[in-house]
């Protein structure tokens, strides 16, 4: 078969967004080309006990999960344990169609293996994605659903957006995700404040009782993260995501003066944050590492420091799909090595 590499150099030529497309396109037609799907699913999905979990009342086979930000529209679903996925994120979506940022907003830096992007939600609103995910779900692989305001939505009505997200997501998903930490909506992060958490949390679990969790961004102080993280399970949060793209442009040569950055040069900068969130609540909550990772030792390290699962996104474009099943692979070995039967004896092992 042509390796990922070869794939990589093509599409590479081609602008980022484009290259998206076309991917998109690739895996969507991957399902019902089930004699190659099958093939991959075989190669690259693992599903090995002493990675599996029950976590909100579903079987995660494997804890790495594709982040928020690629499947925005829930259109590729089908083709995620083919690339080896235990779970999948769909979205950031709105309640309102939206077309995002102006073009270029989305930037490759290939030697990083790092990516820069001002999306800003771009999506096909809520009732398009609806729509699709009533197709697959419930699906072989937990799914979650990452929701967001429209960029247009007064401060006045933000919980309203979330609200309506809430109740069309509810039933169609494994969990939610509060988003309140991109950098491309204006203004969105400035909701990451105890007033709005206990906000919309209170609002969310009045609703429904599928889990909710509250995505943050790594651009904050230690301190403050951990009390809007604690002000979130005390009013009702089932986990947290840490963390969303960074907007400190030193970590990049020559970086656009705009957007977030994700990938490889990200990653000490992720775990730092999430590890002062995982020494104070690993033992509390569900929580889900993402920034950065792209190999089982820094997978690892986020599950020692309290991640019960894994994300990612940036690394899954620059390696590709035997990205998961080598992590996974090298996961079982690093767990057996330190005498584990199950990962979940490994969360927060570095605090106890």
């Amino acid at each position: 078969m042509i390796s990922y590499d070869t794939i990589k150099k093509i599409m590479f030529n081609f602008e980022p967004e484009t290259a998206h497309t076309i991917a998109e396109y690739g895996l969507k037609t991957l399902p019902y080309c089930r004699m190659l799907n099958n093939y991959m699913v075989e190669q690259n999905f693992v599903n090995h006990e002493i990675l599996t979990q029950k976590i909100f009342n579903t079987t995660f086979h494997n804890p790495i999960g594709l982040g928020a930000g690629f499947d925005k529209n829930a259109t590729m679903i089908k083709a995620m344990p083919a690339m080896g996925f235990g779970y999948t994120e769909i979205g950031t979506m709105t309640p309102k169609p939206q077309a995002g940022n102006s073009k270029p907003r989305l930037f490759r830096f290939p030697e990083q293996e790092a990516i820069q992007n001002a999306m800003g939600f771009n999506n096909h609103g809520s009732y398009e994605v609806i729509q699709n995910l009533k197709k697959v779900y419930p699906f072989s692989i937990p799914i979650g659903a990452s929701i967001g305001k429209n960029k247009l939505t007064s401060e006045a009505d933000t919980l309203k957006d979330y609200e309506t997200l809430v109740r069309g997501f509810k039933d169609i998903s494994d969990y939610m995700v509060v988003n309140i930490s991109s950098p491309n909506t204006p203004n969105l992060r400035d909701l990451q404040n105890e007033e709005f958490i206990k906000a919309v949390f209170g609002m969310a679990k009045s609703i429904t009782d599928t889990p909710i969790l509250l995505k943050i961004a790594p651009d904050m102080e230690n301190e403050t993260a951990i009390t809007l993280c604690k002000t979130a399970i005390e009013n009702g949060a089932d986990g947290i995501v840490a963390t969303n793209t960074t907007q400190d442009y030193s970590l990049l040569p020559n970086p656009k003066d705009f957007g977030g950055i994700s990938g490889a040069v990200m990653s000490d900068k992720s775990y730092d944050l999430f590890q002062a969130i995982g020494r104070e609540l690993y033992d509390k909550t569900t929580l889900i590492s993402v920034g950065g990772i792209s190999d089982a030792t820094d997978a690892y390290r986020r599950i020692k420091a309290g991640a019960t699962l894994i994300q990612i996104l940036s690394g899954f474009i620059f390696k590709g799909p035997h990205m998961c099943a080598n992590i996974n692979n090298e996961l079982i070995e690093l767990l057996k090595a330190d005498g584990y039967t199950n990962i979940s004896q490994a969360i927060g092992a570095d605090f106890q």
